[in-house]
């Protein structure tokens, strides 16, 4: 096992790239891309940085030229043999050629593309144009780099020892949130902390300790790199991207209020099985279920991704109920700002009714507050959103008005077309 407080005493920056290929990002990422290349190839879209957490100056914590070396070191990698030949072959989801050929051959062909990046005030703005299928790919890797970046910032300013004493804290206070978890009967649990962790090397090592220590508790990693390497199942399905730029596309308010489903109902051409499931909360939960489609009730299951998680679950087992639907045969995946603590009442609250599952992310793999002088290394919130669609602005609403995206304008027309009222905020903590 890498030991990693001295690798980073050691500053081998040049061995140690952050990101080290590119199926270093989240399966839901390439189950997405092939969608896009199946659905909307010609696509053109823009994605953005946006940090939530203005206190964290980026600007003054990470050296424009670092920043730029980690993002010009992406654009060169490709997928290797072995990388190739793992998506070929594997099973994914108990099902073999999840790939198509014309999918593996156009990643294996795959370059990301050019990046605009600029310095205003304390922050970076960061944004990636170009074809959707190829854009999307530079979101995990983007939010990767910055929240490593940052990291080593801090970490360079520490003495071995300071190091030493700082990973062991780190391990052990994991250690306990996982030997609290492997008391839970039935949990099922998976990493989902690629996008804002505190470095490769400790989301790597922080999904070895959940191996060892939960078991057949642990189903898996979003992580592709890391799922290849330590023969795990790569975890995910899909995200907010897919209804925002479709309801970009929308020619008229009925489009836009079909825009979810639409997408939906190409996805089920795509994808089948435990990939059937809903993230329902692009523009609120409940406008989505007050016009879903009976058909939608015999997909396999509910992601619950912002707002009040409780709330989030009701209304998703009543929506079932009301379709007469069981609730125990569905799947409630929870994957919003979760530890240790919200899994174990989660878990209480729910695993008798649904069949529940945690995406668990920046606190299993960047929980690191408290755990440096003036507190610089908890995590924040850092988001890569897409913020057009052939020139048009995106929106989401979500369910917690905080992680609201878009123009003002555009937002007033989204929160009408999908009949929104007023929504009750809820601190975003990462």
């Amino acid at each position: 096992m890498i030991d990693i407080a001295t690798r980073v005493y050691n500053h081998n920056w040049k061995i140690d790239p952050i990101i080290r290929s590119l199926l270093d990002t989240d399966f839901y990422k390439l189950l997405m891309a092939q969608f896009v290349l199946h659905h909307r190839p010609d696509v053109t879209v823009t994605f953005a940085l946006h940090n939530r957490s203005k206190h964290v100056p980026l600007a003054e914590l990470i050296d424009e030229g670092e920043l730029r070396e980690q993002l010009d070191h992406v654009r060169t990698l490709s997928l290797s043999r072995g990388e190739i030949t793992w998506l070929r072959g594997n099973t994914f989801y108990g099902r073999q050629q999840m790939f198509k050929p014309d999918f593996v051959d156009w990643f294996a062909g795959l370059r990301l593309p050019d990046y605009h990046l600029e310095r205003r005030g304390d922050q970076y703005e960061l944004t990636f144009e170009g074809r959707w299928a190829e854009v999307m790919m530079w979101e995990i890797p983007a939010l990767a780099i910055i929240m490593e970046l940052r990291s080593r910032a801090v970490l360079r300013e520490m003495g071995k020892f300071e190091l030493e004493i700082l990973y062991a804290r780190a391990k052990t206070r994991l250690w306990e949130k996982i030997e609290r978890l492997k008391k839970l009967p039935g949990l099922v649990v998976a990493d989902f902390g690629t996008r804002r962790r505190h470095s490769f090397l400790w989301q790597d090592w922080c999904v070895q300790a959940m191996t060892e220590g939960l078991g057949e508790k642990f189903i898996g990693t979003s992580n592709c790199l890391i799922a290849m390497r330590r023969d795990l199942e790569a975890i995910g399905t899909n995200a907010h991207e897919l209804p925002m730029v479709y309801a970009a596309l929308a020619g008229s308010d009925e489009e836009l209020r079909q825009a979810p489903y639409q997408v939906l109902a190409d996805w089920q051409k795509e994808y089948d099985g435990n990939l059937l499931i809903i993230l329902p909360d692009t523009f609120t939960s409940e406008a989505f279920f007050r016009g879903a489609p009976d058909w939608l009730a015999d997909w396999t299951g509910v992601r619950i991704d912002s707002g009040d998680p409780v709330e989030g679950a009701e209304r998703a087992l009543a929506w079932w109920q009301e379709k007469g639907r069981d609730p125990r045969q569905k799947l409630t995946i929870f994957s919003d700002g979760l530890d240790a603590d919200l899994i174990i009442d989660l878990h209480a609250r729910f695993h008798r009714r649904t069949r529940t599952s945690f995406g668990w992310g920046t606190l299993l793999t960047n929980d690191f507050r408290g755990l440096a002088p003036g507190d610089r290394l908890a995590p924040f919130s850092l988001v890569c959103k897409a913020v057009a669609a052939n020139g048009r602005p995106t929106v989401k609403l979500s369910d917690n008005p905080l992680k609201a995206i878009g123009p003002a304008k555009e937002i007033e027309r989204y929160k009408r077309v999908f009949g929104v009222g007023e929504l009750t905020p809820r601190e975003v903590l990462v």
